[in-house]
């Protein structure tokens, strides 16, 4: 979808200037946002200065889930997890995504900010303070990494997918919230998932995929992100929420790559690979590729997603 089309949604007129202004808009805003969350971090690591302007820290109802002042605020302002996106233009943000790296200042944390349109994210900017890193994306006009270096960072020519895959790939993926310990669980399929894709080719019962490596970034946002740069080739989580991934949908499938659903649909090999709904809770992206000699960017990048499934033992996450 570009700017042009948005005029032929109902209700909706946005044109190439208004779209120009939002995107500006929401840089400004991730780099604010960023020097906020510089503050709050220099506040915890400046001799004499801890707890000064530092956001309260708190235990969810999950060990290993985290809440900050921020979500505080959010929260009681009536916030809850029903999907409220629709076809109207809708920002969609989170101000601190990768909240446990935050707390033990693991420096994967950043802020997100997406805008929707018709459903689905034009426009998207991620910002790691710690890092130096903002990557953002308008629909029609680019991927970029601090405004200046165009994505994927290699992309003179884009590298194919390995033919081979997912051997050969950088996989990044989560281990979630969900820590129940029984068979079928969350937990117990993820760890399936990320079995049947690290273990030796032939292993598995034939599903041993030997990925390249598996990172685990604690941060879907960044994990969108670095698919976007090409320094992950398959990016799979399952449980996060809009807030987490709008943003970085919207600059991974600017800078050429590709989104679907974790869950395969039907059989691996042969069912329809849908586009990603942004509510589904289950994501699964695949960094920009060029074309081979045997098939297009497109064809591969989906190849892959079937090799993905193929080896995907399926996760259950509802929302209220």
């Amino acid at each position: 979808m570009t700017a042009s089309d948005f005029s032929n949604s109902p209700g909706i007129a946005l044109g190439e200037n208004e779209l120009s202004e939002i995107h500006a808009f929401a840089l400004q805003l991730a780099k604010d946002a960023g020097a906020l969350l510089m503050k709050a971090v220099n506040g915890r690591i400046a001799p004499g200065r801890q707890g000064a302007g530092v956001p309260e820290i708190q235990l969810k109802d999950s060990s290993v889930d985290i809440v900050t002042e921020t979500d505080m605020k959010t929260y009681s302002k009536g916030a809850d997890k029903h999907y409220l996106v629709d076809d109207a233009p809708t920002w969609i943000v989170d101000p601190l995504d990768g909240t446990v790296n935050f707390a033990h200042l693991f420096p994967m944390v950043c802020i997100s900010i997406g805008f929707t349109v018709g459903g689905h994210p034009v426009i998207g900017v991620i910002n790691a303070p710690l890092l130096n890193q903002m990557v953002s994306a308008c629909r029609g006009r680019g991927a970029w990494l601090n405004e200046t270096q165009r994505l994927p960072l290699v992309h003179d020519p884009i590298p194919p997918l390995p033919e081979n895959a997912p051997r050969g790939c950088i996989l990044s993926c989560e281990w979630g919230k969900d820590r129940r310990d029984r068979p079928g669980s969350n937990l117990y399929n993820k760890a399936e998932t990320f079995l049947n894709m690290a273990a030796e080719l032939g292993g598995r019962d034939g599903k041993g995929g030997m990925v390249h490596g598996v990172r685990s970034l604690g941060s879907a946002a960044m994990g969108l992100a670095y698919a976007a740069m090409g320094s992950v080739d398959i990016w799979m989580e399952g449980g996060c929420w809009e807030w987490d991934v709008a943003g970085g949908i919207a600059i991974l499938e600017e800078a050429g790559g590709f989104v679907t659903t974790a869950n395969p649909p039907g059989d691996p090999a042969t069912c329809e690979i849908p586009k990603v709904r942004l509510g589904g809770r289950l994501y699964l992206g695949i960094r920009p590729a060029g074309p081979s000699d045997k098939e297009t960017a497109l064809e591969a990048q989906q190849r892959v997603v079937r090799e993905v499934w193929r080896r995907v033992q399926p996760l259950d996450y509802t929302r209220p």
